[in-house]
């Protein structure tokens, strides 16, 4: 039997605690005033009915019935208004904080950015596409695993300063407590402070768009020194090891030149190519690149896929304005971008030929946008 729930989740944060609470509180009052209203209600339904005789009073005005109904609702909205807005300043304090990471939101995926530490990477949906076209069957965690997750240290107060590159989004992950809209231009703070371990799910919370389903969150809360080593470990690719041990004095050896960069073969960057298409650009041209015109155009057989190369490389790097295509020379490596580009121009028939090194890649950055 599926395990749900209809009441809201305790989470693993102060301010989804407090959270709790207050719904808590309002929901026992507003059983309280059910409770008396609708008792009210059928003892005079019972009672005062005209089979018993009963005749209904004629009076247009009283006084003390208008301050009454007038001045009971008004403290009830107060005595509800001070937890409110107590919990509401809590929610609101990003003060003070240990760490901070700022969120935007693209279609449709995350980038996440460690202002303190200078770690900057985009999470992605993961759930594999045989899924999502119903090719297989789908799994627990169906539209629910990203391929990098937000990783943050437990017992810290993290503030995050949240905001969008195109379209509105929300941040949401209810067992932290945080839902914060991503609103373009705008910078809106929040902050957390998780105490318990563990692998915390979410999802844009704001309709952003026909694949708003495919942009879910991942946070996984670490203890501190498990946190630190994985901030090393994504500065320096290096896992370090525990005890550290000293490093050996040895005598520096004469610099030997850079190696000349070594071009990848067309068997190597197909398959990358095929990797990296599947997981950022099918969501909107389709793993048959066949797209969903007019919105999201076809590059099986276009004009952009089988035409000119250098087209091709700054449609990819820089987007196109007034379109749903963005500019991906931040988001992906080089390598990706060469893979990518080769698997486009070589996929669905298109069998252009052309193979695109990373070099292509850094040489077009440097040149800039093309004219369209």
């Amino acid at each position: 039997m599926t395990n749900w729930n209809i009441n809201l989740t305790q989470g693993v944060t102060p301010v989804s605690h407090d959270i709790y609470d207050l719904h808590m509180t309002i929901f026992w009052i507003c059983v309280a005033i059910a409770i008396i209203v609708f008792g009210v209600m059928f003892y005079a339904i019972i009672h005062h009915r005209k089979s018993k005789g009963a005749k209904s009073a004629h009076f247009h005005e009283n006084l003390w019935v208008e301050l009454t109904w007038s001045i009971i609702p008004f403290i009830i909205l107060t005595l509800m208004a001070i937890p409110a807005t107590k919990v509401l300043l809590h929610m609101r304090n990003t003060e003070h904080s240990d760490l901070t990471v700022k969120i935007t939101g693209f279609q449709w995926k995350w980038q996440y950015e460690y202002l303190d530490n200078g770690i900057k990477f985009f999470s992605n949906n993961n759930t594999p596409f045989d899924q999502i076209y119903n090719k297989s069957p789908k799994t627990a965690d169906y539209l629910r695993v990203v391929d990098k997750p937000l990783v943050l240290p437990i017992h810290k107060k993290i503030r995050f300063l949240v905001t969008s590159n195109d379209a509105i989004h929300s941040w949401w992950v209810p067992d932290l407590g945080t839902k914060q809209d991503a609103i373009p231009g705008y910078i809106n703070e929040t902050w957390t402070r998780i105490n318990k371990p563990g692998t915390y799910h979410g999802q844009c919370a704001e309709l952003c768009g026909m694949n708003h389903a495919y942009m879910p969150i991942v946070v996984i809360a670490m203890a501190e020194k498990d946190y630190e080593a994985w901030v090393i470990q994504q500065k320096t690719g290096i896992i370090p090891s525990t005890p550290a041990v000293a490093p050996v004095k040895t005598t520096a050896p004469t610099a030997a030149p850079p190696a000349p960069a070594q071009k990848m073969t067309k068997e190597q960057l197909m398959p990358l190519g095929e990797k990296t298409f599947n997981g950022i650009c099918a969501v909107c041209h389709q793993q048959t690149g066949e797209g969903m015109p007019p919105t999201y155009p076809a590059l099986k057989g276009s004009k952009i896929a089988t035409g000119q190369l250098p087209q091709h490389i700054n449609r990819v790097l820089f987007g196109k304005m007034g379109t749903a295509m963005q500019s991906f020379k931040d988001q992906l490596s080089d390598e990706e971008l060469a893979a990518v580009i080769t698997y486009e121009r070589n996929a669905w028939g298109n069998n252009t030929g052309d193979v695109v090194q990373p070099d292509d890649i850094k040489a077009a950055k440097a040149k800039g946008p093309l004219p369209e």
